[in-house]
């Protein structure tokens, strides 16, 4: 195995590392959103309509933090 192989080696492993650090953000983002959302709609059960509407569109915002964080380790 030479230096070339362990350094692309090593290099992949710290992508995955990164990607698992930053993935950490983005879950307790989503806890917080759908956690919020369950509190709302149960204390004005008539906005739940419109609570689920916002929570979804938090939700897809975050997620996509999570997927570039999923693509940046491949692109440096």
């Amino acid at each position: 195995m030479s230096a070339l192989d362990t350094l692309a080696a090593l290099e992949g492993n710290v992508g995955a590392i990164g990607y698992g650090l930053g993935a950490i953000g983005p879950g307790i983002g989503i806890g917080y959103i759908f956690g919020s959302g369950v509190q709302a709609m149960a204390r004005q059960p008539e906005a739940t309509g419109l609570i689920r509407t916002n929570m979804l569109l938090g939700f897809a915002l975050v997620e996509a933090l999570a997927l570039i964080g999923f693509v940046a380790p491949f692109v440096y």
